[in-house]
């Protein structure tokens, strides 16, 4: 009886977990790679915005008059860019823990409303262009417009793609070693889209 209950606590000790998980115990090669390439995208980035408030600077009225800007719509777009930042995250954690289902579910979520985002960057874009005031060839507010939102959107885009790419990956029944770091990478990179998102809804909506 001795040796029975001895043996039972090293039994339930090698049960093995229900969701295991795919945390590396320390960052992948790919994550670290992802963190410094957005480091030279925070500089392009930051050249595009110094060039904006340059422009802005030496200009007597800024928006042109007559600009017109549906603060509200983007506003409400841009409160569903962001929400996709957490969409994403989830779905992160979720593939970590092993619920690819759950991780899938999350990503699709936020391909959607990524994809809502760029739908509505192509509406303003050809609302926009109907206006002298914000005609990209008629005004320097137009043509910073179209040029800081346009890249941004291709940015947006291929984070879009990337996901689409991640959905293959989630397939099968179980996750490759390397599946992890691609998660992390492509989630990286759309926090960041998302937060330079902010910076330019501000900069093009709001400052007078």
């Amino acid at each position: 009886m001795t040796q029975a209950l001895a043996v039972e606590p090293a039994a339930h000790a090698v049960q093995p977990a229900t969701n295991p998980r795919h945390r590396p115990d320390r960052p992948s090669m790919l994550a670290v790679g992802v963190i410094i390439w957005l480091g030279s995208e925070v500089m392009f980035f930051s050249g595009l915005f110094a060039a904006f408030f340059t422009i802005r600077a030496q200009a007597s009225v800024w928006p042109p008059v007559g600009t017109k800007l549906d603060t509200l719509q983007a506003g409400i777009f841009t409160i569903i860019l962001v929400s996709s930042s957490f969409t994403m995250q989830k779905a992160v954690w979720d593939q970590e823990r092993g619920e690819r289902r759950r991780a899938k579910t999350m990503l699709v979520i936020t391909l959607v409303m990524g994809t809502m985002f760029v739908a509505n960057q192509f509406y303003e874009w050809i609302t926009l262009s109907h206006n002298p005031a914000t005609d990209p060839t008629h005004t320097a507010y137009g043509s910073l417009f179209y040029i800081m939102t346009g890249i941004h959107g291709l940015h947006v885009t291929v984070g879009l793609v990337a996901m689409v790419f991640l959905l293959g990956r989630l397939k099968g029944p179980k996750g490759d070693p390397g599946e992890t770091a691609v998660f992390q990478g492509v989630s990286y990179y759309w926090h960041f889209v998302d937060v330079v998102w902010v910076g330019l809804y501000f900069c093009l909506f709001f400052l007078k």
